[in-house]
C-alpha cells in the first residue's frame, strides 16, 4: 500500500518506520524544515526516550487510557524499543527512576537514528510541507492535501502532536484532522506543567525543596498525595511533584482545589513539636528568623512565619505556645492555593486528543473512516514524567504502523 505519515516525531518516525518494514511504500509529510524537533527538547535537551519497566509496571504510571494502551505496550515494551535502537547503533544507559537516556546525552543523537531506520526501510521525507487536509471520499481515505500538490495514498498515519510546545509545530493539525474526519476530540489541556497560586512567594524563588510531600484535596476528597522535590517559582511551584500533580489535575477546576506542604514528613506533630522546643531553648535569645533557619532556607522560613503569624523580628523565648502551634501546623500543612496551570507553551505534553473510543487499540485505526490512522499526542493518552509519554509515543507509532492491512 501507499502510506502518507503526517508529522516527523517519534510517534510519526515509528510508525514510518513499521510501515516501511511491512513493505509499504512510505511518505513521511513534516512541516519542519527538519524532524523530530520536539524530541530535541525532551529531557533538557538530552531526551528521556523510555522507562525501562515491565508492562505492568509501566501502564500504572499511565494516567488516561491505561486499558487502550495495553496491547501497544505489551507488543512493543520498553525493552523492545531500547533493543531496536541499539541494533541501529544508538547505545543507551539507564538512569535513576528507570530513566533511558542515549549515552551521548544528545537527543538529537536519537532523531538522526530513527531516521536512519527509516531511510534505510526505503521511507521518503518531505520536509517543509504542511499538510492543510485530509482527503476523503465517503469515509475512505483519498489522500493528503498540501499547499502545491495532492498526495493520493490508500492509507494515512496522522502523528502530528498535541498542543504542547507550539514552537515545535505542535498546533494542533491533527487534531483538526479529526473534527473534519468526525472525531470526537477531546478539550485539551496542558499536563505536567507548573502551577500558579494565589499567593506571592516571590522571596523564595528558586528555593527547590527536597522530600517534603505535596497534598491536594477537593472539598475533603484527597486527590493527590506524594513525596518528592518542589520548587519556587515567581507565579507559584513547579518541579517534579508539581509535574505528576498537573496530570492529575488538569481536567479539574483550579478553584475547587486546595494545596498544603508538609516540609516535615519524616516527623509526626508530636516529634516535630517536641523539635520545635528543643530549637527554641537551644537558641532562646535568637530572633525567630534566624531560628528558622534550622528547618527551611530563610527566604522561604520567612513566608512559614508569616502564615504562622509570628514576628521574623521575635526572639523563641518569647514565642507563645499557641504561636508554637500554628509554626507547626505552617510546617505541617503550608497552604496554597491554586489560580491555574501554566500554558501549553510550557507543557510537557498535552492532555486530551482524538477519542479512544472511535480509535482501534489494536491497529490505532478510526473505526469511523477506512485508511486513517492516529497515533501519538493526538490521541487522548497521557502519563506522568519519566519516559513514559515519549514511550507512549513510540508505541502507538509503531502499533499503526504494522496495524496496516497488506491489501
Amino acid at each position: 500500500m501507499k502510506v502518507a505519515v503526517v508529522g516527523g516525531g517519534a510517534s510519526g518516525l515509528m510508525a514510518a518506520y513499521a510501515a516501511a518494514t511491512d513493505g509499504h511504500e512510505v511518505v513521511l509529510v513534516e512541516k519542519n524544515e527538519k524532524l523530530g524537533k520536539k524530541i530535541y527538547i525532551t529531557g533538557k535537551g538530552r531526551c528521556n526516550l523510555t522507562n525501562d519497566c515491565p508492562p505492568d509496571e509501566f501502564l500504572q504510571n499511565v494516567v488516561r487510557g491505561e486499558r487502550f494502551l495495553r496491547g501497544a505496550v505489551y507488543r512493543f515494551p520498553p525493552q523492545a524499543l531500547m533493543e531496536l535502537l541499539e541494533n541501529h547503533g544508538l547505545s543507551l544507559k539507564t538512569e535513576r527512576g528507570n530513566r533511558v537516556f542515549p549515552v551521548s546525552d544528545h537527543a538529537s543523537d536519537v532523531t538522526k537514528t530513527l531516521e536512519k531506520m527509516c531511510r534505510e526501510a526505503g521511507v521518503f521525507f518531505k520536509l517543509n510541507s504542511e499538510v492543510l487536509k485530509i482527503d476523503l471520499l465517503q469515509s475512505i481515505m483519498r489522500g493528503i492535501i498540501l499547499a502545491d500538490e495532492e498526495i493520493f495514498c490508500d492509507f494515512c498515519i496522522v502523528a502530528t502532536g498535541g498542543l504542547s510546545y507550539p514552537s515545535t509545530g505542535s498546533t494542533g493539525d491533527g487534531l483538526r484532522f479529526a473534527r473534519e474526519a468526525g472525531h470526537t476530540v477531546v478539550p485539551c489541556v496542558p499536563s505536567l506543567v507548573g502551577l500558579e497560586t494565589a499567593e506571592t512567594l516571590t522571596a523564595a524563588q528558586g528555593i527547590s525543596v527536597k522530600n517534603c510531600v505535596l497534598c491536594c484535596r477537593r472539598g475533603n476528597k484527597t486527590l493527590f498525595s506524594q513525596m518528592g522535590e518542589l520548587l519556587f517559582t515567581h507565579y507559584g511551584v513547579s518541579g517534579p511533584l508539581v509535574l505528576s500533580l498537573s496530570a492529575w489535575i488538569n481536567r479539574t477546576p483550579a478553584k475547587e482545589l486546595s494545596l498544603s506542604l508538609d516540609f516535615k514528613p519524616a516527623l509526626d506533630e508530636t516529634q516535630l513539636d517536641a523539635r520545635l522546643l528543643r530549637d527554641f531553648a537551644e537558641c532562646k535569645n535568637e530572633r525567630m528568623k534566624n531560628v528558622i533557619r534550622r528547618f527551611l532556607p530563610q527566604n522561604l522560613g520567612l513566608y512559614v512565619l508569616e502564615a504562622a503569624k509570628i514576628s521574623p523580628e521575635k526572639q523563641a523565648n518569647a514565642v507563645t505556645a499557641e504561636e508554637r502551634r500554628n509554626l507547626l501546623s505552617a510546617l505541617k500543612g503550608f497552604p496554597l492555593h491554586p489560580v491555574k496551570l501554566r500554558g501549553f507553551d510550557e507543557a510537557v505534553i498535552t492532555s486530551g486528543g482524538v477519542s479512544l473510543g472511535e480509535i482501534d487499540p489494536r491497529t490505532m485505526q478510526s473505526k469511523l473512516v477506512r485508511g486513517l490512522a492516529f497515533c501519538g499526542e493526538a490521541l487522548d493518552l497521557d502519563a506522568l514524567t519519566g519516559g513514559f509519554n515519549l514511550h507512549i509515543a513510540f508505541a502507538t507509532g509503531y502499533a499503526a504502523g504494522k496495524g496496516i492491512p497488506k491489501e
